[in-house]
């Protein structure tokens, strides 16, 4: 039976791809902060579902979790949070908290794991398609978002002799608590299932970018070609709306 391990399992992205990775006959460790929600996880999944509890942020704790668990063949590190910046009230906090959970999350997760990966095995990380351009008051979001994705490649560059896979998983808009904290419309909204489907389709196609909804996609990348004081402009009409 294959394993995999997914950070941010307690709700939303993560939770559902243990889900689907336990019906689909994987081994899971389904890490997070919340140990009733995984709990309760694990209780529903006739024992396909293991719990790992601990915080992303925090680096001994990743230390001591993923260096005893089992060897994964796969990893999906999704774990993240979201908060939305003010420039006329500038607070490092949840500037910190974002980067963090998103970013030096990640990198406290590669420590112990990285070691211990073998060829065969594939390493996912998931960033956001609001990388792609400057939107209003998404300072740190996008800024780690944007980070994660040039992590995954590099990784991807000098993982390949060791016959590691990594992949990036883009997605956009996704119906979750973290997106359901919003206050302004979300084009292109996907329901968590559907989210994941495509997820699983390209880990199982073995891609190594994973990007949803392709329409919203396009949309933001043919944006992001244009010249920055247009990019500019066009997301500083965007968050008028």
């Amino acid at each position: 039976m294959p394993t995999v391990l997914i950070t941010g399992a307690s709700s939303g992205i993560g939770r559902q791809l243990a889900v689907v990775h336990a019906a689909q006959g994987w081994q899971v460790m389904a890490c997070g902060r919340n140990s009733e929600a995984l709990k309760q996880l694990a209780a529903d999944s006739s024992g396909a579902i293991e719990p790992l509890v601990f915080d992303v942020t925090d680096a001994s704790a990743c230390q001591q979790a993923l260096s005893e668990c089992a060897l994964p063949e796969r990893v999906i590190l999704n774990a993240g949070t979201c908060e939305y910046m003010s420039v006329e009230d500038w607070q490092t906090k949840p500037f910190d908290l974002v980067v963090g959970a998103n970013l030096v999350g990640i990198s406290n997760c590669l420590g112990p794991l990285l070691p211990r990966m073998s060829a065969g095995s594939t390493l996912a990380l998931v960033d956001s398609l609001a990388r792609l351009l400057p939107f209003t008051r998404a300072q740190a979001y996008g800024a780690s978002k944007a980070a994660v994705y040039y992590l995954a490649q590099t990784l991807a560059v000098d993982l390949a002799d060791r016959g590691i896979k990594v992949v990036s998983i883009s997605p956009g808009f996704v119906r979750t608590p973290l997106t359901d904290r919003n206050e302004f419309a979300m084009p292109a909204l996907m329901e968590v299932e559907d989210a994941c489907d495509r997820i699983m389709d390209g880990l199982g196609a073995g891609r190594s970018h994973i990007v949803f909804p392709r329409r919203l996609a396009w949309s933001l990348k043919a944006l992001s070609l244009l010249p920055q004081g247009m990019q500019i402009r066009i997301c500083r009409w965007m968050g008028k709306q």
